[in-house]
């Protein structure tokens, strides 16, 4: 049976044992789940619910590009050195940094699903093939909902790289019943860190939620701070604006770069994630020096027209005073040279 289907298989494993004890013992567990350290709703109030349904279907042609999204084929071979993130779509990043590479929340396949049959499909294909990536140091994964942690494409990983796989507790037990050894993975509580082929990395706070199948909050959230020797970028992951991440900026900050969730967002789930101004607060908070906006144009999640969060991230660090670069899927930034803003989704909206 070709696993893609196998949807038991999807949803993933439970932790037990020592991974279960590490997990019971977080000051974010309560009560037999995770909790974010704020008040946070996660769910639809009934008085939303038909709002909520209008939205669902229609404006449907706004929600997708009119022409193909751009998608930009990297070079081959060269080096890690000073500091490059790629945006391959959705959350999915590769960071560049001072001679290593971490990739984030990898999700390849078609559908963001439990199934290949149904669930919200792909507006773009990946801008390269996960058998030409370069040498992957560290996996990193900031939630275990199917748009950032993708079954496939974390077993492809795991037989074609050593890389390690550093995750939020409880997500391990995923990645061990999809084969990936345990000697391999590494999970994290928030302010808890590891290191990684020279880089220091750091799970962080972050307002959100998780779970694959029937249960929620089995399983930990997370931002993510990488730091190189001299360099450092922060990772947001999906998340809530909070006061959070001013601690964070102050702790760990400034940083070279943010990536920043602006995407799939609502009036009715603001809690869990950010509109677009709030996503350039958030870089304010952490004291980021780039912007590079995340989890928008790959996947129809949301009600908001498809270019909308590039359009308000734009506008709203104009006002902020916020370098910002918008690439391309699959453009590699160089932090310290980013290229000029050319609004290239308007073309295709």
């Amino acid at each position: 049976m070709d696993n893609r289907f196998n949807i038991a298989a999807q949803i993933g494993g439970k932790a037990t044992g020592a991974r279960r004890a590490r997990m019971e013992a977080s000051p974010q567990y309560s009560g037999g789940r995770f909790r974010n350290n704020v008040p946070t709703s996660t769910g639809i109030s009934l008085s939303a619910v038909p709002r909520v349904a209008v939205a669902a279907f229609t404006g449907g042609d706004a929600r997708r590009p009119h022409h193909p999204v751009p998608l930009v084929e990297a070079p081959p071979g060269g080096d890690a050195q000073g500091l490059h993130i790629t945006w391959y779509g959705h959350s999915t990043a590769l960071v560049e940094i001072e001679g290593h590479r971490v990739l984030l929340d990898p999700v390849w396949s078609d559908r963001c699903s439990p199934t290949p049959l149904a669930g919200p499909r792909r507006l773009h294909q990946p801008p390269v093939a996960l058998r030409d990536l370069p040498p992957i140091d560290a996996v990193v994964i900031s939630h275990d909902h199917y748009d950032h942690l993708d079954m496939p494409s974390i077993q492809i990983l795991a037989d074609l790289q050593t890389t390690m796989f550093v995750v939020p507790l409880g997500i391990g037990a995923h990645l061990e019943r999809w084969g990936v050894p345990e000697s391999r993975i590494t999970e994290l509580d928030w302010n808890e860190s590891t290191r990684v082929a020279g880089l220091e990395l750091i799970a962080t706070p972050a307002r959100h939620f998780s779970g694959r199948g029937l249960s929620r909050d089995e399983t930990l959230w997370a931002s993510w701070v990488i730091n190189g020797p001299t360099r450092k970028v922060f990772y947001s992951g999906d998340t809530g604006y909070f006061p959070g991440f001013a601690a964070i900026g102050q702790e760990h900050g400034p940083f070279d770069a943010t990536l920043v969730q602006v995407g799939a967002y609502g009036q009715d789930w603001s809690d869990i994630h950010m509109v677009p101004e709030d996503g350039v607060a958030t870089h304010v908070d952490v004291r980021g020096g780039l912007m590079v906006p995340v989890h928008w144009a790959t996947f129809d999640l949301a009600p908001h027209q498809w270019s909308e969060p590039a359009d308000r991230t734009w506008r709203e660090a104009k006002a902020r005073g916020v370098r910002l670069a918008i690439p391309r899927p699959g453009e590699r930034v160089d932090v310290d040279n980013p290229p000029e803003i050319d609004a290239w989704w308007q073309q295709v909206a």
